[in-house]
């Protein structure tokens, strides 16, 4: 049963103020950084066999330190990379907020082609044959780490659960967080969706703490909201 584990990258100063699309120079901030060790504390016991990234810096810093204690190279996968937003790229909320085409990545995401860019269908496709291509690269029951972006591991879910382009702006991939894509026997499970690393929470490896501390938690997290895929 190969098992992937979808990560988004830590958080950095473009999340929920600009899209940073494929922008150079954009590195993990201080809080970002703590996501990264957290991650590596968090899948210290896993047995993970290898670790793709996306070859943007975001991706690659996150995925580092998880790659130093395993003792394992990092693969570059430019399958993994974020969106091509095109001429949006590098925009702030409120600028995007204000074109038209914003509204139908909001309401019909599946009819947008971004200027310059790619469709987020394109997207799906692309991001699907690179994890498709990984899961046939390994043996089933290993387990392997895949370092991408918040719209990419959403689309990939979005495929995997069968729902609707249109409806993948309803899963919530925060920075830092982990999705896990099972295959097993020629079939596809889904077997958890966002579990964040600062709050400890991994099925993989369950914090041990009390579960009002754990609920008390959960509610006071300062994590950003994704209404725009930044």
């Amino acid at each position: 049963m190969t098992l992937l584990l979808l990560i988004r990258h830590g958080l950095n100063d473009f999340v929920g103020k600009r899209l940073a699309g494929r922008l150079d120079g954009v590195h993990l901030n201080r809080k970002g950084r703590a996501q990264a060790t957290r991650l590596t504390q968090i899948l210290a016991e896993v047995p993970i066999k290898a670790i793709y990234t996306s070859p943007l810096e975001r991706a690659v810093e996150t995925a580092q330190p998880l790659a130093q204690a395993h003792n394992l190279s990092l693969r570059v996968q430019p399958g993994l990379i974020e969106i091509d937003y095109g001429r949006l790229q590098g925009r702030s909320g409120a600028q995007l907020k204000r074109l038209a085409i914003w509204k139908t990545v909001q309401q019909t995401p599946s009819a947008v082609r971004f200027p310059e860019g790619e469709s987020f269908q394109e997207a799906q496709q692309r991001a699907v044959t690179a994890l498709e291509e990984i899961h046939a690269a390994w043996e089933e029951n290993d387990v392997v780490a895949c370092f991408s972006h918040c719209d990419i591991v959403r689309l990939a879910l979005t495929y995997y659960l069968q729902m609707p382009l249109d409806a993948f702006q309803r899963l919530t991939i925060d920075p830092g967080s982990i999705s896990l894509v099972q295959r097993w026997k020629g079939s596809v499970r889904v077997l958890g969706v966002n579990h964040a690393t600062l709050l400890g929470v991994s099925v993989l490896q369950p914090p041990r703490q009390k579960k009002k501390a754990s609920l008390r938690r959960q509610h006071t997290t300062e994590l950003p909201s994704n209404n725009y895929p930044l």
